[in-house]
């Protein structure tokens, strides 16, 4: 008996070390990583599990039909931006999944918190989140970390261990371009640890361009004009600011035929909308909702051209 429990021991030792040196979670954490998390999928109720991993949908029927049942939330996510003066937007769409994802947990009883990993230069072009404007998304503040690594290395260890803690709803890994030292090989490293844990990845590349990678989905998030804000009554406040809208692009699925939509986040309610073109001009109803305020005739625009005024020429210096 005391061989036979020796022997056991050593073969689960066995295990772990060889877990180890594949970079997998020992059994033993594995297992009770599992029951952690099945305990939590059970009662996640917007998640759809369709046979392909659990999914998180975008509650647009189009958008979840193209991407199989939505964001999948045991592997990566790509999202990215053509341009860095399009990071505003790249980061919005990717905070507006995250909070989605934190809303369902809270009404599950859970409240993991969201871990971003940053570039330092498309901070310094897109700026630091801010807490309070992170709470007018729909995020909650106190359940959001951010972290702005040096180097690529040490963002890529960074998400690498957050991933397989399991600790957090989602990680955010913000990389810039597309950086030879972040290649398919460690793409597939973060992948396998994203499976392994049962967590989502969204790999939020800035000014990138599309390329070969373990992300399940690729997603072109682009800024839209946003409508005006809608009051009580159903009419338009001139001259306001709605929600935010996303040109939402997707590059990379299973599905051949390509698929690109506007989507608004309301973030009181935290849910997407479809739209579409959004709109810059109240319509006669809703011109009436207003007695006593002065439109201008479609003649007016500022944005048409104006005709110049009085030129002063100035004689050209010898």
């Amino acid at each position: 008996m005391a061989q036979n429990a020796l022997a056991r021991e050593r073969l689960f030792a066995l295990r772990e070390t060889i877990a180890k040196l594949e970079g997998k979670p020992a059994p033993a954490l594995a297992a009770a990583e599992r029951e952690a998390l099945a305990s939590g999928k059970e009662t996640r109720q917007a998640a759809q599990c369709n046979g392909r991993g659990l999914r998180l949908p975008f509650g647009v029927t189009l958008l979840d039909e193209a991407m199989e049942g939505g964001l999948p939330l045991d592997a990566i996510t790509e999202i990215r931006s053509s341009l860095l003066r399009n990071a505003g937007a790249a980061c919005g769409f990717a905070l507006a999944a995250a909070a989605l994802l934190q809303r369902l947990e809270e009404n599950d009883g859970h409240r993991s918190p969201i871990l971003w990993i940053g570039d330092t230069i498309s901070t310094m072009e897109a700026g630091l989140p801010y807490a309070v404007g992170l709470q007018d998304f729909g995020l909650r503040p106190d359940c959001f970390l951010f972290a702005l690594p040096r180097k690529l290395e040490e963002a890529l260890w960074l998400a690498e261990s957050a991933v397989e803690s399991g600790a957090f709803s989602v990680v955010i890994l913000e990389i810039r371009g597309n950086p030879a030292h972040f290649g398919l090989t460690e793409s597939r490293r973060l992948g396998l640890r994203a499976k392994a844990v049962g967590r989502p990845l969204f790999l939020l590349r800035q000014a990138g361009e599309e390329e070969a990678s373990s992300a399940v989905f690729r997603l072109l998030a682009e800024p839209a004009p946003s409508g005006m804000r809608s009051l009580p009554n159903g009419s338009r406040l001139a001259g306001s600011i709605g929600n935010p809208v996303f040109r939402l692009s997707l590059e990379k699925s299973h599905n051949p035929a390509p698929l690109s939509l506007l989507l608004e986040w309301n973030p009181h309610e935290r849910q997407f909308f479809p739209i579409g073109e959004p709109r810059h001009a109240l319509t006669p109803d809703e011109r009436s909702a207003y007695p006593g305020a002065q439109f201008p005739a479609s003649t007016d625009r500022q944005d048409r051209p104006q005709k110049m005024g009085t030129f002063l020429a100035f004689e050209r210096a010898s």
